[in-house]
Formats: C-alpha cells, sequence, structure tokens
C-alpha cells in the first residue's frame, strides 16, 4: 500500500489564546485559491497575526481589501507579482504558508501534480530565501513528501537552510483519522487522542473495519475530488489544518511551552528518510525536539515498512528535480 504522506500525532483541540505577548507578521504565498482564501480567512482571526501579507498571480488584492473589513486588530494586504510585490509580502515574515500550486483532478495522484507544483515551490522558495531568510517555512503544497526537500536544497543553496524552521504541512492527516474515528465509536472528535501512521491504534478496531479506517485517512483527499465532481478538492479542511498547525508554532514563538504537533521535517528516526512526520515539539526557534513514534503493533508496523521505502522515494524524487531544475 502506498502512502502519500505519513501523520503521527496525539493532540487535543485548543482555541486560540486570548492573552498574547507578541504578535507576528504572516505571509501566505497563494492566497486567492482554494486553500489560501480559507486559510487567510482563519489567520486574520487569529490574535497571534498582527500583519497579514497576501502573494497570488491574480486575486490577491481583492481577497485583502475583503479580509482587511473583519473586525480583528491585524492589517491585511494582497499583492500581485507586479511591482516587487512578492518582496513586498515576504519583507519583515516571520511566518511564511505555502499553499500555493494546482489542485487535485479526478484520478490525480499527488506525484501527478509534482512538475507543475514543483516549480511553483522552487520559485517561492528562491524569493523567501532571499527575503526572509530566517522566517518559519510551512509548506502546504502537494506533494508534500518532495516538496518540502525541494525548499530545503534551495535553502541550502542560499546558505539560510536551518532545518528547525521547515515545516510539512500534514495535520490534516490527523484532523480527518479524529474525525472518522469519532463517528465510528460516536464520540467527540475533541476527545479523540490519536497516534496515525497511515494505520490506526489504541481503539479496539480490527479486520476490514481497521483496514478500511486507514485506507479512508490515506485516501480522504479522493473521497472530496470525487464528492466536488471534479471541480475541486480538499480546501477547506486543509485550511483548518494548516490554521492548526500555524497556530501551534505561533503559540511555541510566543513562549507558550508543551506546544506538541504533527509535522513532516527533516528528522533521524530513520536513515532512509531525512524527512519524516511525527510528534515534534516546537519552541520559539521552531524544532525543539522530533519525538519517535513509541511502540507500534505488527499491523502497524509492516504499514510503516512499506511506508518508509516509498517515502524515501519521494524525498529523493524532491532532491533530484531540484539539482536538475534549478532555473
Amino acid at each position: 500500500m502506498m502512502f502519500s504522506r505519513l501523520a503521527v500525532a496525539s493532540i487535543t483541540k485548543r482555541q486560540f489564546s486570548h492573552t498574547v505577548s507578541n504578535a507576528t507578521k504572516i505571509a501566505v504565498l497563494g492566497a486567492a485559491g482554494g486553500i489560501g482564501q480559507p486559510l487567510s480567512l482563519l489567520l486574520k482571526l487569529n490574535p497571534f497575526v498582527s500583519d497579514l501579507a497576501l502573494y497570488d498571480i491574480h486575486g490577491a488584492p481583492g481577497v485583502g481589501a475583503d479580509l482587511c473589513h473583519i473586525d480583528t486588530k491585524s492589517t491585511v494586504k494582497g499583492y500581485l507579482s507586479e511591482y516587487d510585490g512578492l518582496q513586498k509580502t515576504l519583507d519583515g515574515a516571520e511566518v511564511v504558508v505555502i499553499p500555493a500550486g494546482v489542485p487535485r483532478k479526478p484520478g490525480m495522484t499527488r506525484d501527478d501534480l509534482f512538475k507543475t507544483n514543483a516549480s511553483i515551490v522552487r520559485d517561492l522558495a528562491k524569493a523567501a530565501a532571499q527575503h526572509c531568510p530566517t522566517a518559519h517555512i510551512l509548506v502546504i503544497s502537494n506533494p508534500v513528501n518532495s516538496t518540502v526537500p525541494i525548499v530545503a536544497e534551495v535553502f541550502k543553496k542560499f546558505k539560510v537552510y536551518d532545518p528547525k524552521k521547515l515545516f510539512g504541512v500534514t495535520t490534516l492527516d490527523l484532523v480527518r483519522a479524529r474525525r472518522f474515528v469519532s463517528e465510528l465509536r460516536e464520540s467527540d472528535p475533541a476527545s479523540e487522542e490519536l497516534i496515525v501512521i497511515g494505520g490506526h491504534s489504541g481503539h479496539n478496531f480490527e479486520g476490514q473495519e481497521l483496514d478500511n479506517l486507514c485506507k479512508r485517512v490515506q485516501f480522504g483527499g479522493d473521497e472530496v475530488v470525487r464528492a466536488k465532481g471534479g471541480a475541486g478538492s480538499a480546501t477547506l479542511s486543509m485550511a483548518h489544518a494548516a490554521a492548526q498547525m500555524t497556530n501551534s508554532l505561533l503559540e511555541a514563538m510566543s513562549g507558550k511551552s508543551g506546544v506538541v504537533q504533527c509535522s513532516f521535517v527533516q528528522s533521524d528516526l530513520y536513515p532512509e528518510c531525512a524527512f519524516f512526520s511525527s510528534q515534534v515539539e516546537l519552541g520559539q526557534d521552531g524544532v525543539e525536539k522530533v519525538r519517535d513514534i513509541g511502540k507500534i503493533n505488527e499491523y502497524e508496523e509492516n504499514m510503516l515498512k512499506v511506508c518508509r521505502a516509498e517515502l524515501a522515494k519521494n524525498i529523493e524524487k524532491g532532491k533530484t528535480w531540484i539539482a536538475a531544475n534549478w532555473e
């Protein structure tokens, strides 16, 4: 079974803090797209955000004008590529979130998106490396397994790479798992504390029910693409998940201790996988510690073996691509 992403986390629902000790400029690259618009809305509501800068090849000024009417303190402005718009978006940014890229269509895998999205991510990463080299970078653009290594290689080329500040946003896997498990258990999703490794542990699921649950978590994006009749992909749930990840990072940057979130980061957990998604302890400078996945059963171990082999190929694909396509 092929894993497109691996998410490992244990998290409970948290509300935005009402006591904010510092505020942050956030840049959203791809802000007028299906993920970018609802994500920008959620960030406009976040009290940690003081300045929201939105960039896209079209539509970003309109999104910015719409959001700036919302009655929260943060300022919002949208930029296009003309008149140094990307540089203005990135100047002074402490967090850069990248949902830019083409959406999935019926029958497409994340790998099918690679050629187009790789070029987009490469160019945006180059701009970020030049204009906000110390910012935390959160990559949403699919396939994350390959686009995150592309960003890493770009930052290395500019000699500004900090592995603690590069994140692949895999939070949606966990969000889906919590919801799907709660449906089976007839529970509140907020009460479900899960460890998700493409499968499931900690609850009494087995046999076909367990297989179905694992597959639904893995391929939840396909379910949404089919339901939208090819007219869209998982944009709203992805925006919600990305906002959760961003808020966790902002909490940690503000000085809150004990913040743990799932993310695809540089990792030493498995030698064949330079990046891996697992529980990450966050601090003011980004990743403080990558947690081990803990004890897993035989079913999960077998799935993990398949995942690691496929994941290593995905990572290498991104590194090989950027080496051959720097310009």
